[in-house]
């Protein structure tokens, strides 16, 4: 994996709140193929407990936020197709941030 001159800065700047045996990481987010196998990783999530720290509806795609032991940040979420995407009257992309329908998501049949 190449890391570019940007991560190599965060990495430096953030090296002070770090222990030494940290592996740098503070974030990942894995892509599932479509919204039945996000509402399974949901249940998952639920059924062990682990709260989460946000869910959100992003117009383009559905995503669930929580940490993992070490605190580093966790997103879950899934791309919807692209005709399903909102778009403005002039055909542009009308991206936003609004409350996830957890209880809709968790009715998601295979």
């Amino acid at each position: 994996m190449r890391i570019g001159r940007a991560a190599e800065t965060q990495n430096v700047r953030t090296r002070s709140i770090t222990s030494d045996h940290s592996l740098g990481l503070y974030y990942a987010a894995f892509l599932y193929p479509n919204r039945a196998a996000l509402a399974r990783a949901l249940r998952r999530v639920l059924d062990a407990g682990v709260p989460l720290e946000g869910a959100a509806d992003h117009g383009v795609s559905e995503a669930l936020c929580l940490r993992d032991p070490d605190g580093n940040g966790i997103e879950l979420y899934f791309d919807r197709p692209r005709e399903a995407w909102p778009l403005r009257d002039d055909g542009t992309l009308d991206m936003y941030t609004r409350p996830l329908d957890i209880a809709g998501l968790l009715e998601t049949k295979e």
